[in-house]
């Protein structure tokens, strides 16, 4: 977040009240701006489910429902941990809701967290402040009342977003984003202008229409998931070549930072902190001229600001595998 920001930092970040930590796009953990809670809400609890539990486990609609309506009450007034939720859940609907039937880790979760993310959705649960080093849940209600946004305005506003921020882009494309289906997107492309890109029929926002002839021009390191390499298509023109197999895993982006050379996945890179110092390592794809690396330099002495320690790059191979 704060590489986005001028001048900002991770405690900027972590005290702008204007964020909230919550389930978005595709059942991931995102940071969203409170204002556009309406939105998402409305939004994303209009996507038909997917990724469903298998049938002898999974939580039936009604189940569903007295799950969200607990979940909101609990978190009504106070911060909790899973195991404090836990309590709570079955307390107001019943033992059923206990029953370990997640599969997770060494173990398996209650049946009731099937809901979590539904309840997200709702807009009746994000992530509170930590507890030492446990995760809470809270009530974005307490941050700031609010209604979702009715479905159909909510997916048009959402889709026109999705454009100006990642367009042109195909229904599929935006599906995939949303984890939706093509066939539930592509209604809300009728009215949307036209262009083409890489030989396909592409759409973009109204009143988006003015594409520069002028290159991009930069360096730049984007962390782990974020959002420019996981929104962005076609994946062959922002991954060309050896790229693609270097920074992606079979096609999905996320799993590695990037460093990105004019708009364009050049590499991957990898960070270690140790006491005070910050230890870079940027594995390039492509030669770095000498202002290509003054521009490097710069970025990891951005990286060095934002954590507050010393920073130390080094050129060469990220040894380290996805999500290290």
């Amino acid at each position: 977040m704060a590489l986005r920001v001028q001048g900002a930092n991770r405690e900027t970040v972590q005290r702008d009240e204007g964020l909230v930590k919550t389930f978005g796009p595709r059942g991931t953990v995102h940071l969203l701006p409170l204002d556009d809670l309406p939105m998402w809400t409305g939004a994303l609890s209009a996507i038909p489910a997917n990724g469903l539990q298998p049938e002898p486990i999974r939580m039936t609609p009604d189940e569903v429902d007295q799950v969200v309506v607990a979940i909101g009450e609990a978190l009504a007034h106070e911060d909790l941990t899973v195991d404090e939720l836990t309590e709570e859940v079955v307390r107001r609907t019943g033992e059923w809701a206990r029953t370990p039937t997640i599969p997770a880790f060494q173990g398996a979760w209650a049946r009731w967290r099937q809901a979590v993310h539904v309840a997200a959705q709702a807009g009746v649960l994000c992530h509170g402040p930590l507890r030492g080093r446990l995760t809470t849940y809270s009530n974005p209600h307490r941050l700031r009342p609010f209604d979702p946004m009715p479905a159909e305005k909510a997916l048009t506003e959402l889709l026109h977003r999705y454009l100006y921020s990642y367009g042109p882009a195909t229904p599929q494309q935006f599906a995939r984003w949303l984890k939706a289906t093509p066939t539930m997107v592509k209604p809300y492309f009728e009215e949307l202008p036209q262009a083409t890109l890489a030989d396909q029929t592409v759409w973009y926002a109204p009143g988006d229409g003015d594409f520069p002839e002028d290159p991009v021009d930069g360096v730049r390191l984007l962390p782990y998931f974020d959002a420019y390499g996981v929104g962005s298509y076609p994946r062959e023109l922002l991954f060309p070549g050896k790229a693609f197999e270097r920074a992606t895993a079979r096609g999905q982006a996320g799993n590695y930072p990037l460093l990105l050379v004019d708009g364009i996945v050049a590499g991957v890179w990898h960070q270690k902190k140790s006491g005070r110092t910050l230890h870079v390592t940027v594995e390039a794809l492509t030669p770095l001229n000498r202002r290509r690396r003054k521009l490097l330099d710069a970025e990891v002495d951005r990286l060095g600001a934002i954590l507050g320690v010393a920073p130390s790059l080094t050129l060469g191979d990220v040894t380290v595998g996805a999500h290290a």
